[in-house]
């Protein structure tokens, strides 16, 4: 039995105005259109307490990953708006028992792992702590397997919303096996959520219920990185007086889908230092390969960074924002939006059907390239350094579009205007 840290109750709850009431000018969840994602103003009339909302994610901060940080950015800017917020999700670190903590206006479930098979984790509280959450909605966040079962099995009937993070590509056997209980799932939420309008448009997941899916681009909270705090100034000059040339500066996990191989080979034409930041399995290959290239003395694996303000600082001392990614798997990137956010023009690749080269635009906050294409990924990069006036007009544009696009404020007061529409669906069908 899990007991919280506190109760979700509807005496005393602050007020959130008319949640129930649709998108204005939008047909309820209709498919987005390229805009997707646009702020909406906050609704008024008729005042209703907030509801109580349990998101489900695989980790949650400090657990690194795209997924986690979106949630945990969706979660506070639900919480800022009033929402009365939970997050059950596994613990990143196994041997530890269940337990509750606050990570500030957000309560933290974190579940204790007793064995994992097949990248499915066995969590003993996971049903109890989704069938006594007493939530008015649940938001479920996938590719999540453990999470999905869980649900399922908890006899679970309040609304569901799913934000699909992207598709299973490569894992073909466990996308086959575990398929049916996936649609399943799907198949009572009354939502769901794409990151961005490409992915939506090209996922045969997606497709199958088009009548119910709409977009919820990823919003993050970007106040530290648009305006920095002299500090942050200091160590990106310092970080610039220490590398040899440009430099060109990643970060993510060390895995297939990233492409670092393509920028590996890239930089080979380019002058500077390129900067790594992630772990993960294909470290020691990259490093073979650096060496293999004659690369070592240019290339520097930083590892996992400490903080925020080491992240920032290196957006800013970068030229550009290096993003080879090149599969589906890749369907958002939101450390593009954290480069853009710090002025870092951004080299990414046009993956089909994904929303990568949406996130950030060729020729307006970056430049765009075909996939696992070295030479051209080579040449944006020169181009940066070389073509005059190019890297700040980027630049502009990249914090521009991160400012007013991937807002986090915006897409909290978004999110609550979804829940408010499915409630009200759930309140006339109860009726």
């Amino acid at each position: 039995m899990i007991t919280p840290s506190h109760s979700f109750h509807r005496s005393g709850a602050p007020d959130f105005g008319a949640l129930a009431v649709p998108l204005p000018g939008r047909p309820r969840f209709a498919p987005a259109g390229a805009e997707a994602g646009q702020p909406s103003s906050r609704p008024s009339g008729s005042r209703e307490a907030a509801p109580r909302i349990v998101h489900l994610g695989k980790f949650y901060h400090p657990a690194p990953g795209g997924i986690e940080s979106a949630i945990r950015s969706l979660a506070h800017a639900q919480a800022g708006i009033g929402g009365r917020v939970r997050v059950i999700c596994m613990d990143h670190e196994r041997g530890r028992a269940t337990r509750v903590e606050r990570d500030g206006p957000v309560e933290v479930v974190r579940l204790r792992r007793a064995s994992s098979l097949c990248k499915l984790d066995h969590c003993p509280d996971l049903r109890g702590a989704i069938r006594d959450s007493g939530a008015d909605v649940i938001h479920l966040h996938t590719p999540n397997p453990t999470m999905i079962l869980g649900l399922m099995l908890s006899g679970s009937r309040t609304p569901l919303v799913v934000s699909h993070h992207s598709d299973v590509v490569k894992q073909k056997v466990r996308r086959l096996l575990f398929s049916p209980i996936e649609r399943a799932c799907y198949d009572r939420a009354r939502l769901i959520l794409a990151m961005s309008p490409p992915y939506a448009a090209g996922s045969p997941v997606l497709r199958r219920y088009e009548g119910r899916v709409d977009v919820l681009p990823i919003g993050l909270d970007l106040r530290g990185l648009l305006d920095p705090p002299p500090d942050v100034r200091a160590r990106a000059e310092a970080l610039r007086d220490s590398a040899r040339g440009p430099i060109w500066f990643s970060c993510g996990r060390l895995v297939y889908y990233k492409g670092f191989e393509t920028a590996m080979h890239a930089l080979r034409h380019v002058p500077g230092t390129w900067m790594i930041a992630g772990e993960g399995p294909l470290r020691r290959p990259l490093e073979r390969l650096a060496a293999g290239l004659g690369l070592r003395d240019r290339v520097r694996f930083l590892g996992r960074l400490p903080g925020a303000e080491d992240l920032a600082a290196h957006y800013r001392a970068a030229e550009a924002f290096w993003f080879p990614s090149n599969a589906r798997s890749e369907a958002f990137g939101v450390v593009q939006v954290e480069a853009m956010a710090s002025g870092c023009p951004v080299i990414n690749a046009a993956i089909p059907h994904s929303g990568v080269p949406w996130v950030s635009r060729h020729e307006e906050t970056g430049l765009t390239v075909p996939v696992d294409d070295p030479a051209a990924f080579a040449a944006a990069a020169r181009r940066i350094l070389e073509e005059p006036g190019l890297r700040a007009r980027l630049a502009a544009g990249a914090r521009a579009r991160a400012a007013s696009r991937f807002d986090s404020g915006a897409m909290g007061i978004r999110s609550m205007h979804f829940y408010a529409s499915i409630l009200a669906d759930a309140r006339g069908e109860a009726r």
